[in-house]
């Protein structure tokens, strides 16, 4: 909702005919002096190059040649009674009242309110960036399918050298010189659209003129790649000229493959092509802040721009079905210039389209941001966009749009095939039964996340065959409203599945986009621990007593069901949690399990409390104490994984006073100091400041056989149940021991000798098995980790399988 002071609430009177004004008396952006465009310069022309943009150039041969002349024009018509709709209410609205700046959003918010108008405006703003991007990229494209060094065909001139950087340096420097026309103003902008407009013209005229000027000619085509990586036969295309025969040879579809891709086409795919050159019906009323009569322009010059267009489309695809044989149509989109009179002024014109549908996405980005800005429905995030300059041009806005036209080309590059480890981050899934009782946890992960991706995931149990509904999608506002109070940047996902080990499975696949997807796996521990309520002890979910919060909506309390009460049955068995871990881990993907977090306290989980916490350790354990012999220690993938996790949380504000302990432990063959200079000498390159210290181990079960272990022996059950049991039990015996030793080498005792009592563990790192093969040993894997973890505190017990750590250059 836009606050109390957004103009699209603030009105004042102006005049004697007590007509309403916004408060800030703008007619456009800047005021009524920007309002100099005509109905021609300012609607029809934007429109009309938005709608042809580079189609009109490129894919009139592939329509044509794929889907035939009738259903091409049977796509058209369908495609134009879409845009006459769409037409008609723009014509409905724009008619209505005074139009004021901001296009389609301003109509919209003041027809169905803010709410509505707001989230299509958003909407629109992001397709007029996405849509700005991919102009200049398909320019591009364009521009090296002739000059670029590896450009086909023999007509390339081969000048421009290639490469991702080198097109994304082109791609920057046309967005550049699009920025700068529009960041100048609108009036710069009309006559820059005009010029491409007569150029368009021109391009488009001479086509025309070329269809019944050339004579017949035989057109050869570029070789094919065949399916060993040799050529296929060279192909040739006829351009006939007016004949019947190839008027009728084309009448009918044709499917194949498209040469650009080997996708085989069908009516949905030639269609999709078609519509993506037909939209752009907007970009006249875009410019609605600029125009001088915005009721009337509006209206008048879409229903022109589109009639007109029209009738292009309509006499280029019966045209090409006279003149050209489907050979020719599907196998080279860019046969225009191959029967042109003069074959720059196509390339002229396909250079122009692309550059003018860059500049109209830009400015009517820029213009529908300015005005969502000015509506103040998205705070201080949309300040920028609101500052103008003295003519009214609202360059803040064209420059934030610019800037994300640039947070789009570095998006796509954050690709799954293209991750290192340089730039590797935590990105976590933390599955969630209840929030009630894993309110700590759920702030813990939080400050681990170090500016990654944090996903809170919850598996509703249920059948949707078996359901009238879905009842996921009413638990969205709960969880939204749980992140907003408990103050956690995450994002939510739910899921519905018969059980919660197939539930975790599809939140680690779908959760996340693109490269952003979760690569670590957070579950609580799973024990006989009563669970608590952490609403009731919490401020930050004190609630009224009636059980409502202001405004009268429900209180947070009351959406979600109390904690499980002890000796309830679970909607987890110990087969399954160890199973989850396993498939976790089956998907490359970190495991971390959190025992006692409730234990923690609230200064350590706070936003803001650095310094001002109590001095305490941080203990790291990167060994696997489960196999205390024979192990590569810390240089493992897994030990050096729990060394980052521990420097990651060390570096929030909350954590700044905890000391980092890394704790070597030292095997009866194993000469002192050794092991810890190299550690130290790793440290040193990581640039990690932590105190490394060497325990002895070996005292505990099966310390007296010389033979080093197998991988797994303890966990696997090679060794027998009483063996690892006592393992487990000198392991956990030998963390607690170091947990309250401060400097002076006694646990819990003083410091330093003067009184007062030394710092103690806050949290523990603790290596994690993996779990054993045979799915029977799980629950006997899970006594083992509840042995080795109890009484230790807040513990993370984790397993790494992603590198983290690098010290090349």
């Amino acid at each position: 909702m836009a606050s109390e002071n957004s103009p699209l609430l603030a009105y004042r009177l102006l005049g004697e005919e007590g007509v309403a004004f916004p408060a800030n008396g703008a007619g456009g952006p800047g005021g009524t002096s920007a309002r100099k465009l005509s109905t021609f310069l300012g609607v029809v022309v934007p429109t009309v190059l938005s709608m042809f943009s580079i189609v009109v150039f490129l894919r009139i041969g592939f329509v044509v040649g794929h889907a035939g002349l009738l259903q091409a024009l049977a796509m058209l018509l369908v495609a134009y009674f879409i845009l006459a709709l769409t037409v008609l209410s723009v014509c409905a609205i724009a008619t209505n009242g005074a139009v004021r700046g901001g296009g389609a959003y301003f109509m919209i918010s003041r027809t169905l309110g803010p709410e509505v108008g707001g989230s299509i405006g958003l909407m629109f703003y992001l397709a007029n960036v996405c849509g700005c991007a991919v102009s200049l990229l398909g320019l591009v494209e364009a521009v090296l399918d002739v000059f670029g060094a590896d450009a086909t065909g023999s007509s390339g001139l081969r000048v421009l050298p290639q490469g991702y950087g080198w097109n994304l340096l082109y791609g920057s420097l046309l967005l550049g010189l699009v920025g700068g026309v529009c960041t100048l103003g609108a009036g710069l902008y009309a006559r820059a659209s005009f010029l491409t407009f007569l150029l368009v013209s021109g391009s488009l005229a001479s086509v025309l003129v070329s269809f019944v000027a050339v004579g017949p000619r035989v057109i050869p085509l570029t070789p094919r790649p065949g399916p060993n990586g040799s050529s296929l036969p060279p192909q040739v295309g006829h351009f006939t000229g007016f004949n019947s025969s190839t008027l009728k040879a084309n009448l009918g579809a044709g499917y194949a493959k498209d040469y650009t891709t080997g996708t085989m086409m069908t009516f949905a795919s030639v269609f999709a092509v078609l519509f993506n050159g037909c939209t752009g019906i907007m970009a006249g009323a875009n410019m609605s802040g600029e125009l001088k009569d915005p009721s009337r322009a509006i209206p008048l010059g879409t229903i022109v721009a589109v009639a007109y267009t029209f009738f292009i489309y309509i006499l280029l695809f019966f045209l090409s079905s006279f003149t050209c044989d489907r050979t020719l149509l599907q196998e080279d989109y860019g046969f225009f210039r191959a029967i042109s009179l003069w074959p720059p002024l196509v390339l002229i014109g396909i250079y122009a389209t692309a550059l003018s549908a860059s500049m109209s996405s830009l400015i009517g980005a820029s213009r529908i941001l300015h005005a969502l800005a000015q509506d103040d429905l998205f705070g201080v995030i949309l300040a920028p966009a609101k500052v103008v300059s003295r003519g009214g041009n609202p360059w803040g806005a064209v420059l934030y749009s610019w800037g994300l036209v640039q947070v789009r080309k570095y998006l796509l590059r954050l690709d799954v095939r293209k991750e290192h480890v340089k730039f590797w981050r935590p990105q976590l899934l933390l599955l969630v039964g209840n929030p009630r009782g894993a309110l700590p946890l759920l702030r813990l992960a939080n400050q681990l996340k170090k500016g990654g991706l944090y996903v809170l995931g919850h598996v509703t149990l249920g059948d949707l065959d078996c359901l009238p509904s879905d009842p996921v999608q009413p638990q969205y506002g709960a969880w939204l409203s749980l992140v907003d109070r408990a103050q956690v940047k995450a994002f939510v996902d739910l899921t519905l599945s018969p059980s919660v080990r197939q539930g975790a499975q599809h939140l680690l696949r779908i959760s996340g986009l693109g490269g952003m997807k979760p690569n670590t796996l957070v579950l609580g521990f799973y024990d006989d621990a009563a669970p608590q309520d952490h609403f009731l002890t919490d401020p930050a979910f004190s609630e009224p007593a009636d059980g409502t919060q202001e405004g009268g909506s429900p209180a947070l309390s009351t959406l979600f069901p109390p904690p499980r009460a002890p000796g309830s049955p679970r909607a987890l068995s110990p087969q399954d949690y160890v199973a989850t871990v396993a498939d976790a881990l089956k998907m490359n993907k970190n495991v971390v399990l959190a025992r006692a977090c409730g234990a923690l306290p609230p200064e350590r989980l706070s936003r803001a409390s650095g310094g001002t916490s109590q001095p305490h350790h941080v203990d790291v354990w990167p060994l696997n104490l489960l196999r205390p012999r024979g192990g590569p220690g810390y240089v493992d993938v897994c030990g050096l994984f729990l060394l980052q996790m521990a420097t990651i949380l060390g570096m929030v504000p909350a954590w700044h006073s905890a000391r980092l302990r890394i704790f070597l432990c030292l095997g009866p063959r194993e000469a002192p100091g050794a092991a810890e200079g190299r550690l130290r000498a790793l440290l040193s390159q990581l640039r990690i400041r932590a105190e490394v210290q060497e325990v002895v181990w070996g005292d505990g079960a099966g310390s007296g056989e010389p033979e080093e272990e197998e991988e797994g022996d303890f966990v696997n059950g090679r060794r027998g149940d009483a063996e690892a049991e006592a393992l487990a039990c000198s392991a956990n015996a030998l963390v607690r021991a170091q947990q309250g030793r401060g400097r002076g080498g006694v646990p819990g005792g003083p410091e330093s000798g003067d009184g007062r009592e030394g710092p103690t563990t806050a949290l523990t790192f603790l290596y994690l098995p993996r779990p054993p093969a045979d799915p029977a040993r799980y629950p006997r894997y899970l006594a083992l980790l509840e042995i080795l973890s109890r009484d230790l505190g807040p513990t993370l017990l984790i397993h790494g399988v992603t590198p983290v750590t690098c010290t090349d250059l």
